[in-house]
């Protein structure tokens, strides 16, 4: 069926282009499976190929070390804008990105400021009332 228009999101700077598998300390109730983000009752969050993401939010540089930490991050918080797992993960979710990003090589004091500012800020972009808007076009 020919559509006369196409429908997009827009924020994304990342795409991923393998699929990403980490243990979290998240465990919902039951499986959640999405287009591109599962996540076991077990803590396994699975990131899959093609995902979009903002990369690291706030006044801070994309670094290496922060990447995979946004990533999972901004999966999890994903999953609790669409209302998947509940709000009370949300600070699983922050310490999971500072985790991460402590194992990819992450200063312990940037860690340390990366998590409070997310801690602090971020809390928005967890809630089910910032999913992003659809556009469409012309």
């Amino acid at each position: 069926m020919v559509q006369p228009h196409i429908k997009y999101k827009s924020g994304y700077k990342y795409q991923l282009v393998e699929t990403n598998e980490v243990q979290v300390d998240i465990t919902p109730d039951k499986d959640i499976e999405t287009d591109y983000i599962g996540l076991t009752a077990s803590g396994l969050l699975t990131v899959k190929k093609g995902y979009a993401w903002d990369g690291p939010s706030g006044p801070t540089i994309d670094t290496k070390t922060f990447m995979r930490g946004s990533l999972v991050h901004d999966a999890l918080y994903q999953l609790m804008r669409e209302k998947h797992i509940e709000g009370k993960w949300r600070k699983n979710a922050d310490l999971e990105l500072k985790k991460i990003c402590l194992e990819d090589g992450m200063t312990r004091l940037r860690a340390w400021y990366v998590h409070r500012a997310v801690h602090r800020a971020a809390g928005p972009a967890a809630d089910p009332n910032s999913l992003k808007k659809i556009h469409q076009a012309p």
